[in-house]
């Protein structure tokens, strides 16, 4: 090595930033002092050349940005998902006049908000406002316009009202028409009298169910049959059930028609419950900011309704056995007008299966207590009466009626807390 010249960098067309590299070691390199090969030369010597000044490291060069494989993505969320939620639901947007509509319709499908909160909105409210916001305007004027609130004008209240009242008036007719001609009329005639007072006053009580606050949308007419067997049965259940636990049936029985005639009295108090529950109603979901403040506050609007029934029916039923000399109110009565109260009010805002399963319980407790005391009478079932026995002796005939119309009542009652408290159940199709 000693005898070979230095080598060129410029002769060999090197790179500037690699000519130290090629030149070999320097006197700067801590490697010589390790070697013995290499000669220490002093700095003084005239041979040796004067030491070059040390070259800058070359710059670290930036690393080029990786690149990605064929076909793949970026992983990212959706700069706007209000979008596509709004893809998701364009019918339902497309469909509503108004936010709360559209609010409801987002809550029917699961929505809450805390999930709106992940659509960048503190509530479903403010959601359902952008939904509609971005609607283009052609569609809401394609609609038939912004519908009326809840609550019909002067015109409609009065002919819904007027409805209501026909059933109470076509069983007070009916039942002041036998008062009047007892004792001169046959049976016959008068069993007449009685099949066209009921006929009336069915249809009277159809036309005030189709139209008004109690209009219900298709689907609950199953709930008919129940009605029909409940109002049966508090008219002649009670002494059916006293002659067959004395070893009867053994005849034709009595019945108490005072209850029937407190009842039909009393729709037109429920209509007007009903609507003042729903315009309350939709009036606390207007100013609502949030599903939880809706519910809260909707829940007492429905006991005050509740408590309004209860105060009209009272009086009404204490009239009817009255006017027609009965033993006093019975609390089946009262039990069974909360009953068709709730049932309706419930069928009245879309949700017809509660009253219909409620009112289908309180048939089945009804029917199956003369079952049991029949069925007793085989050997071996024995036992089988023995409810029965202890119920009606405790309550008398009537007990059966009450708890099983009190105990659907309850029930219901505590489901529609829940079931009113949503806003999908106050928006009108």
């Amino acid at each position: 090595m000693r005898d070979h010249p230095a080598l060129d960098a410029s002769a060999l067309d090197v790179p500037a930033h690699h000519a130290s590299a090629l030149q070999g070691p320097t006197l700067h390199d801590s490697t010589l002092h390790d070697h013995g090969d290499l000669p220490m030369t002093r700095p003084d010597d005239p041979a040796t050349p004067p030491a070059a000044a040390p070259e800058r490291p070359a710059e670290i060069p930036l690393r080029a940005p990786a690149r990605r494989a064929p076909g793949a993505t970026a992983r990212r969320g959706p700069a706007d998902p209000v979008r596509t939620l709004l893809h998701d639901h364009r019918d339902l947007c497309e469909r509503a006049v108004d936010p709360l509509e559209i609010a409801a319709g987002l809550e029917a499908h699961g929505l809450t908000d805390r999930t709106a909160a992940r659509y960048r909105h503190r509530d479903v409210f403010a959601l359902a406002e952008e939904l509609y916001a971005r609607i283009p305007p052609r569609t809401h004027d394609s609609a038939t316009g912004s519908p009326p609130g809840p609550g019909p004008d002067t015109e409609a209240r009065a002919a819904w009202t007027l409805l209501a009242l026909l059933p109470g008036a076509a069983c007070l007719a009916t039942a002041g028409v036998l008062r009047v001609t007892e004792g001169l009329l046959g049976d016959g005639v008068r069993a007449l009298v009685t099949v066209a007072g009921a006929l009336l006053a069915c249809l009277a009580l159809r036309a005030c169910l189709g139209r008004g606050p109690l209009r219900a949308p298709e689907g609950a007419g199953r709930a008919g049959m129940y009605a029909c067997w409940l109002l049966s049965y508090t008219v002649y259940g009670e002494e059916l059930l006293a002659q067959v636990m004395t070893g009867g049936p053994d005849g034709p029985w009595g019945g108490s028609p005072a209850p029937l005639l407190g009842l039909a009295a009393a729709i037109a108090p429920a209509a007007w419950c009903a609507h003042l529950f729903t315009v309350r109603a939709h009036r606390k979901l207007s100013g609502s900011r949030a599903l939880e403040e809706f519910g809260a506050g909707v829940r007492p609007l429905l006991l005050t309704a509740v408590c309004l029934f209860l105060g009209a029916l009272l009086p009404l039923l204490y009239l009817a056995d009255l006017g027609l000399g009965g033993g006093g109110v019975p609390v089946a009565a009262v039990a069974l007008g909360v009953l068709f109260f709730v049932a309706r009010l419930l069928a009245a805002h879309g949700l017809p299966e509660p009253g219909t399963v409620a009112l289908a319980g309180a048939c089945a407790v009804e029917a199956g207590a003369p079952a049991l005391v029949l069925a007793a009478r085989l050997p071996g079932l024995e036992p089988l009466a023995q409810p029965v026995n202890a119920l009606v002796s405790t309550g008398g005939t009537g007990a059966v009626s009450a708890l099983a119309c009190g105990g659907a009542a309850l029930g219901l009652l505590l489901h529609a807390a829940l079931a009113l408290s949503r806003a999908s159940a106050h928006t009108r199709s």
